[in-house]
């Protein structure tokens, strides 16, 4: 027997060997399971859940399959029933074309406040009250992500409900969606992110808190930089930050220029009256806005303003800022 035909024999075990593997039964053979995969999990890691749930016997073989399959990237995040004595080619197939019709799709949009969450969620026929009391309370939450380690006392999870799109179905409570967008947040700040933001000597929650009025004030990832820049600036020289997305979370209002009675209002979130950063987020930012306040454009204004039109007009100093808005604005 020549050593060609010896190899061809191995290699035709080797994928016999493959087929039955992916083919026999891979669960435990008791009932349907509920499976989530989460939103950015990876093949590895939706592997090792699988084979700690008893729903596939061998790691190495799912991915294998699923790499043969070029299927890695199709893994669709959702809330599965697994049936019981399933295969692992019925497994990932199920898995690649995603979740029954039961399960539909809650958005949480980034700059949202908890309260416009609220509102959504509702819609999806989850509670909203109980939605908006289990977020009432960062320190509830602090034991299980770090990253919420030095909110202060009195905070909310405003700033740290990731927005995002999060599957959702009757089985999932409002404390699982909670949890799906704190999870998302961790995934989203990475641990570079983290080093740079303790070696520039801040606070997650400053950064998140300088970025939730960021996410309000411009959509563009080049002028979240910039004026995370102008904002950064002032903060150091004790100027206030003057923003009107600030206002607009006290008065409610979505308005590109605030009034003269609003810029009144006395409220330590009115930025206008009190200096430096307000209690706490204003809204939830996105990851884009919170890497424009670890990662600024150095630029050499103090002042900006958004026209009707939506771009941004940055001067250098009070008098020019003036002119802009007698141009631009007024």
């Amino acid at each position: 027997m020549t050593k060609f035909i010896i190899k061809l024999i191995i290699f035709f075990g080797i994928i016999v060997g493959i087929w039955f593997l992916i083919s026999v039964i891979s669960g435990n053979g008791t009932d349907n399971k509920t499976f989530v995969i989460q939103e950015g999990q990876g093949v590895n890691k939706v592997s090792s859940e699988l084979y700690d749930s008893n729903l596939i016997k061998n790691k190495f073989v799912f991915e294998t399959w699923l790499w043969l399959k070029k299927s890695e990237s199709k893994v669709i995040a959702g809330v599965y029933e697994i049936p019981k004595n399933i295969s692992i080619r019925h497994l990932s197939n199920l898995l690649v074309l995603g979740p029954g019709q039961s399960q539909y799709a809650v958005t949480l949009l980034e700059g949202w406040t908890r309260d416009l969450m609220r509102d959504t969620l509702v819609k999806a026929e989850l509670d909203g009250d109980k939605f908006m009391i289990l977020s009432s309370k960062a320190s509830d939450w602090q034991e299980d992500y770090d990253f919420l380690s030095d909110t202060p006392n009195r905070a909310s999870l405003e700033g740290y409900i990731f927005p995002d799109t999060y599957f959702v179905d009757q089985l999932t409570s409002e404390e699982d969606l909670i949890r799906k967008a704190l999870n998302n947040f961790d995934r989203k700040l990475t641990q570079e992110l983290r080093d740079e933001i303790a070696l520039q000597g801040k606070t997650i929650f400053e950064v998140v808190n300088l970025a939730s009025i960021i996410e309000r004030e411009v959509p563009q990832y080049d002028d979240k930089r910039m004026i995370a820049d102008v904002f950064l600036k002032r903060l150091e020289a004790n100027i206030g930050l003057q923003s009107d997305a600030t206002v607009n979370y006290v008065t409610g209002k979505g308005l590109a220029q605030p009034s003269y009675a609003d810029l009144e209002i006395d409220s330590p979130y009115n930025t206008y009256k009190y200096r430096g950063l307000p209690p706490g987020p204003i809204s939830n930012p996105g990851i884009d806005s919170i890497k424009a306040v670890v990662y600024p454009t150095n630029n050499n204004y103090y002042y900006f303003l958004t026209t009707h039109e939506g771009e941004v007009i940055y001067s250098l100093d009070y008098d020019e800022h003036l002119r802009n808005k007698a141009q631009y604005l007024d």
